[in-house]
């Protein structure tokens, strides 16, 4: 089976295993830092992370790679049409409080999310990416700033990758869908 069809049959399904999903992660090609650059739409790929909902409950959009020392992490969205992208500062004290209180994983939480998302907004990057190896080999990997996380990156296939957030804090995992954003150039 095509990697891009096993990657739609699995969110289909709901998900996978961490482990399934760590097999699936270990199959794929690495990415140079050059094919990261441009700004790409996220959806996660669940596998009972603590994290799992998080993200879509918060209105992330996703990732943006303008070049190697300048990446912004988390852009935010809450429009349908993505017109109004805009940019926020992570938090440790927000990934811990997301880690810990799964209410906020309801959709109803949104407003909340919004009004800490708005207070948060920078334009200034948080993040760099770097070739580094992870599970025997290299790959554009993202080192935040300022959090003891690594998201590490690899292909699907041209405009679709899969990324693995590793948090020094939590020892599971948390993977994700990176898909390129064919309507903006970086």
């Amino acid at each position: 089976m095509k990697t891009l069809e096993r990657l739609n049959k699995t969110l289909e399904s709901g998900g996978s295993s961490t482990e399934e999903a760590l097999t699936f992660f270990d199959e794929l090609e690495s990415v140079n830092l050059d094919f990261m650059i441009g700004r790409w739409q996220g959806a996660e790929f669940p596998t009972n992370h603590p994290m799992d909902g998080l993200l879509e409950a918060s209105g992330w959009y996703g990732k943006e790679f303008i070049d190697a020392d300048h990446v912004h992490p988390l852009l935010f969205s809450y429009t349908k049409d993505h017109q109004d992208i805009f940019k926020v500062n992570p938090s440790l004290k927000a990934m811990n409080l997301g880690l810990r209180l799964p209410i906020l994983k309801n959709k109803a939480m949104k407003p909340i999310f919004r009004l800490m998302n708005l207070m948060s907004k920078t334009e200034e990057t948080q993040a760099r990416i770097r070739m580094m190896e992870y599970r025997q080999k290299v790959s554009a990997t993202m080192i935040y700033d300022n959090l003891p996380i690594n998201d590490i990156f690899r292909k699907i296939d041209d405009n679709t990758l899969l990324g693995l957030m590793d948090f020094k804090l939590v020892p599971q995992p948390f993977f994700f869908v990176l898909i390129r954003d064919k309507f903006v150039q970086s």
